[in-house]
């Protein structure tokens, strides 16, 4: 796409609705078009699971919530499921009833959503969540498991009349045009998805973009834009172009209901906390200076080894989780 154009996508699309909540600081978007209310920054799952220390983990969810921040991300894979026990033991004590929960599934099959959903009830210590997301939506294929009959929907419909979940997503850091099948297919099937999970950052603005192809499609649909790896897990920080905080006022910026960043120590949350409590609408020019100085590292996808590498793909690595 050529830079002009690629601009007036990424600037005039327009920034979700925001407004501040009393007392905390933490601004808070719509959820798609749902009357729901998110904090515009999430905290990452698959970083909590990552301190030695089971406690540590604990300790940043807590400090999260307190500070404002109420949606929550996780997957039933992360850590073989020890970032959703962490979480678990952390909305104890009236702590669930302040988040918007989210976790993802791996299933392809009816039998293994379900099976999936319950494990992740159980470790979060909670009857219901409020989104749960088809993960890794990376492969052209995904979208018709995802709607076959006995396939992952089939699950999810009788979940929601059980009432354990209330919204529905999919996930993927591969391919637009995964994403994009997904949409095509879903429609198809008169089928509307709640929220859909992708890579936002300075990098996926030039190579193989969701933000220039597969947003604009949401934001149409009311689909709530969940961005995901405006860091890359730290991999851009190492092409030395860019800041941390410029990463994540950059994913702010977008009209997403949330982004999503792993915090992994009370270094990291108070950095997330910072970009949310210093983020100023950008302009134009602002856009464009930062676009500028990531172009040229941003052109091979070295620093977005999730889309060009099988290092992120936990699905491929590990088949049976998706039964």
């Amino acid at each position: 796409m050529k830079r002009r154009n690629m601009l007036g996508v990424l600037a005039g699309i327009g920034i979700a609705a925001t407004s501040k909540a009393q007392g905390d600081g933490m601004t808070y978007r719509n959820f798609g078009r749902t009357n729901e209310k998110v904090s515009v920054i999430g905290l990452g799952g698959h970083h909590i699971g990552r301190p030695k220390d089971p406690n540590d983990g604990i300790r940043v969810i807590r400090s999260a919530i307190d500070r404002g921040i109420t949606f929550m991300d996780n997957c039933w894979d992360y850590h073989n499921g020890e970032s959703e026990r962490r979480m678990g033991l952390a909305l104890r004590d009236g702590y669930r009833q302040k988040v918007f929960l989210m976790t993802k599934f791996d299933g392809r099959t009816k039998d293994s959503t379900a099976r999936q959903i319950d494990e992740s009830l159980r470790r979060l210590q909670t009857d219901r969540v409020d989104l749960i997301q088809f993960h890794e939506n990376i492969r052209m294929e995904d979208p018709d498991r995802f709607f076959a009959s006995g396939g992952s929907l089939e699950a999810l419909r009788e979940a929601k009349t059980a009432g354990k979940i209330r919204y529905i997503g999919f996930t993927g850091h591969k391919d637009p045009a995964v994403h994009l099948r997904m949409l095509e297919v879903a429609a198809a099937h008169g089928f509307q998805f709640d929220s859909c999970q992708m890579p936002l950052n300075l990098m996926d603005a030039h190579f193989r973009s969701f933000a220039q192809l597969v947003m604009p499609k949401l934001v149409e649909q009311g689909i709530a834009v969940l961005g995901m790896k405006s860091m890359g897990d730290g991999n851009l920080l190492k092409s030395g172009t860019v800041t941390p905080v410029e990463c994540l006022h950059y994913a702010l910026n977008l009209p997403v209901s949330v982004v999503i960043t792993g915090c992994e120590s009370m270094e990291r949350l108070d950095q997330a906390v910072e970009a949310a409590s210093t983020f100023r609408p950008m302009d134009k020019a602002r856009i464009s200076a930062l676009l500028l100085k990531t172009r040229a590292a941003a052109m091979t996808g070295k620093y977005e080894p999730f889309k060009t590498t099988a290092k992120f793909d936990g699905t491929a690595n590990n088949p049976l989780w998706m039964g």
